[in-house]
């Protein structure tokens, strides 16, 4: 509506300012807009700049419409070169029944075996539940891009995708922290475990992380509440906090804000945890394996895999925020990378738990064998 005020099709009708010289005339097509009325105000009026950045929000307050419900996102995915689809459907296809199948294994021989009801099983449990989440979440959608060509996604399976990874992200670390935990108890004080970590407060620790992830992603999604999205397009693989809200017809910094902050407080408070129970540790077996050489094996095998795990997991996460500081890596291995988080964690912890733990692959063998 003001471009065609300001811009007019009869550009006779706009005189010379001083002499005759035609390639004074006003021109708003090669002038821009900002000049052309300026000189049309004479550039002398005060005010100009002001008025021109109310007329530019007025006409784009014209031209933005909030989308209504049924929203319907298009994801962007990954470019597939021609003939690649079902190759990439099979890897993917692959990758997640190694996902499932390993730790449906090792969730399925703990949930069985009551010799493994043990804080360190059950925590491990829980672990891998939540490998599975964020896996599920992902992999199913992704398959149907790879084979199907299939982008378009609701707006409630979206906000459900989103709420998982994220939940998946959060909850990994925070049953870290409660396995960390554990460990320091196990390690620091062996005669006082059982009386410490009782079955009431091994499940009020479980609880307490899950609870603790999904009231910290509860409020992040809470500010999707009442927030018009002007657009449909999603600029990832898989939908995200940040990737919806960017599509918000308004800024939304309270939303920037909280997540920031609660993802340093998370994973920097994580991070004490398990340092502090490390170096605890680390002092207690030099200490006392000058006297019993035994400790030292003993801490060990009990710390290794969870601390590896923890090391993946916190290398997977910085691959992604290092890509994306780089513009010349491809947008495809930029989203590559950013699938790697809930990939690798999932498809290697049963691995490392398996090989690690005698006990449990002993289990294993024994529910599996004929």
């Amino acid at each position: 509506m003001f471009k065609d005020l300001l811009n007019p099709t009869d550009t006779s009708s706009v005189k010379k300012t001083e002499s005759g010289d035609e390639g004074n005339n006003l021109s708003i097509r090669e002038g821009g807009v900002n000049e052309a009325v300026k000189q049309l105000l004479g550039g002398r009026a005060p005010g100009v700049d002001e008025f021109l950045n109310e007329l530019l929000w007025m006409e784009n307050l014209t031209m933005v419409i909030p989308l209504k419900q049924p929203i319907v996102f298009e994801l962007e995915g990954f470019y597939i070169p021609p003939g690649f689809g079902p190759l990439l459907f099979f890897l993917a296809l692959f990758t997640y029944m190694a996902v499932l199948l390993g730790n449906g294994v090792i969730v399925y021989v703990i949930v069985m075996d009551k010799n493994l009801h043990r804080p360190m099983f059950v925590m491990v449990c829980h672990l891998l539940v939540c490998d599975l989440l964020g896996s599920t979440a992902v992999l199913p959608g992704l398959m149907m891009h790879f084979l199907m060509g299939q982008k378009r996604i609701a707006y409630i399976p979206a906000i459900a995708q989103a709420f998982s990874v994220h939940t998946y992200g959060v909850a990994v670390q925070t049953v870290l922290g409660a396995m960390a935990y554990d460990r320091y108890i196990a390690v620091c004080e062996p005669l006082r475990y059982h009386a410490i970590m009782t079955s009431a407060r091994l499940h009020s620790c479980c609880a307490l992380a899950w609870l603790l992830a999904l009231l910290l992603i509860a409020v992040l999604f809470g500010f999707h509440m009442n927030v018009p999205l002007c657009g449909r397009v999603i600029l990832h693989v898989y939908c995200s906090n940040r990737g919806i809200l960017g599509l918000a017809c308004i800024p939304t910094p309270a939303s920037n804000i909280y997540g920031l902050a609660m993802t340093w407080t998370v994973s920097t408070g994580i991070f004490l945890i398990i340092a502090f129970s490390y170096i605890r540790i680390l002092h207690v077996s030099l200490k006392h394996g000058r006297i019993d050489t035994s400790i030292h094996s003993k801490a060990f095998q009990t710390c290794a895999s969870h601390l590896v795990v923890y090391v993946l997991y916190q290398i997977a996460s910085v691959i992604i925020i290092v890509s994306y500081r780089f513009p010349s890596v491809s947008e495809n291995l930029k989203k590559f990378f950013s699938i790697l988080f809930i990939i690798v964690p999932p498809a290697i912890n049963p691995i490392i738990y398996g090989l690690v733990s005698k006990e449990l692959r002993s289990s294993i063998i024994k529910h599996f064998t004929i």
